[in-house]
């Protein structure tokens, strides 16, 4: 379970006058100002739920997800995942948990993917019998299996984010973080990571938070959407009664 309580995050940075003369001013006295980039925020997901976390660039689905696993702390407020405070980052935390960033790598460029992945094996101390039936599945369900022993430079975009998947959930995390996971992929790729990802959840029941600008990927796996705006929650429910509120000839936008 994920439960968030009162959770706020406050960036604070220096602010210079152009110039020489700014410059010289700053030294002495230094323009601070502060931007909450989440304000109290309370929310709960329950074991295996997927959730669209949606909302314009700088509203704070990032920052959340940051703080969600493990990469910032909070200013203020209480947050667990699995009974854990995420930035304390311990290793058993660690263990249960992915977190898949669009465009972010995780695998080393020069390298086959399977010699990614057996490092990564190591990493997580993932025992030999489910090792081999996750690259099995991982790698049937995304139709990447011949493309394995390929340096992965030369894999195409969408082939590179599907062996991104596969070294984020060899370990089957009971925890996944999915910021921007189709970001740039073609319109053939963005689906077969959406079937991938329809599949996993099915198969595995993980918890899963996903932020996306393609509304085709929060409607085809997120049966409850929560909306934020400029740090705060405006909206927490099913995308069917968004629909409805707006009306069939309405789109709703989130970029």
């Amino acid at each position: 379970m994920i439960q968030v309580k009162n959770l706020r995050k406050t960036f604070t940075s220096h602010v210079k006058e152009p110039g020489l003369r700014g410059s010289i001013k700053s030294l002495f006295k230094r323009d601070i100002r502060t931007k909450d980039a989440l304000k109290p925020l309370n929310l709960e997901i329950q074991p295996g739920e997927i959730i669209g976390l949606i909302g314009a660039n700088g509203a704070g689905k990032t920052t959340l997800i940051k703080i969600l696993s493990g990469i910032v702390h909070p200013t203020s407020g209480e947050a667990t995942v699995m009974g854990h405070i995420p930035w304390q980052r311990s290793n058993e935390y660690r263990r249960q948990m992915a977190l898949i960033m669009g465009q972010k790598n995780q695998v080393w460029w020069d390298l086959p993917a399977l010699d990614s992945f057996i490092l990564l094996k190591e990493i997580y101390q993932i025992p030999d019998a489910q090792y081999k039936y996750n690259i099995d599945f991982l790698s049937e369900t995304l139709m990447i299996k011949d493309q394995l022993k390929t340096q992965v430079r030369k894999l195409s975009l969408g082939e590179r984010m599907k062996v991104e998947l596969m070294a984020a959930l060899l370990h089957n995390p009971k925890v996944i973080f999915l910021d921007e996971p189709t970001i740039g992929l073609d319109i053939s790729a963005q689906k077969a990571v959406r079937v991938f990802l329809r599949q996993y959840q099915k198969e595995f029941k993980p918890i899963t938070i996903l932020t996306s600008h393609y509304m085709e990927d929060i409607k085809e796996l997120c049966p409850r959407i929560v909306i934020i705006k400029e740090g705060e929650f405006v909206y927490d429910g099913s995308l069917s009664n968004v629909q409805k509120m707006m009306g069939d000839e309405k789109v709703l936008s989130v970029t």
